[in-house]
């Protein structure tokens, strides 16, 4: 188990091309998806980086690899600076459950089902990620998965949206919200 600061990475690269335009400064209830996605991780680490674009930690080893870009980046970043790992969120996740880091963090890898940005990461799969991104291959989080055979954890009645469309982003705007 980790045992030492954790840094949280927005992944904030993607090309939002499906979007139509930068979607990490899309509005929900006000506020940009990049600051949901910043506050969602904030009480969980000790700092909050983001990741693919100006002003935040550049993609690593170039710009548009994707989101492993962003967080070899962010993993770089934490052996840097004396993190342990990295608990990961998409710029297009505005909601980030408080139970998910305990669900996440363990001794390896670990992603969300189905919500393969949300995930936790030891800093010592920094050099790893330098390996593969350095090989042929298709740049997939789901080939990265693969290699490191991360866990994949469920947790029951947990269903995050999925913000790929402006029409997405309307349906979670219109949507009932408890608590």
């Amino acid at each position: 188990m980790h045992e030492g600061p954790i840094l949280g990475a927005v992944l904030a690269g993607g090309r939002a091309s499906r979007f139509g335009s930068d979607k990490a400064m899309a509005l929900f209830d006000g506020v940009t998806l990049l600051d949901h996605a910043r506050a969602g991780l904030t009480p969980h680490v000790a700092q909050v980086v983001i990741c693919g674009r100006n002003g935040g930690l550049a993609d690593r080893p170039a710009p548009d690899m994707g989101p492993l870009g962003g967080l070899n980046a962010a993993l770089h970043h934490a052996i840097g600076h004396g993190f342990v790992g990295v608990l990961t969120t998409g710029c297009d996740m505005p909601l980030y459950p408080a139970a998910l880091p305990a669900a996440l963090i363990g001794d390896d890898a670990a992603i969300l089902h189905g919500q393969p940005l949300l995930g936790w990461w030891p800093a010592t799969l920094a050099l790893e990620l330098d390996a593969h991104l350095g090989e042929e291959n298709s740049r997939s989080i789901y080939g990265w998965l693969a290699r490191i055979g991360a866990r994949v954890v469920e947790v029951p009645g947990l269903i995050l949206p999925n913000i790929n469309r402006p029409e997405d982003l309307a349906n979670i705007a219109a949507r009932p919200r408890s608590g």
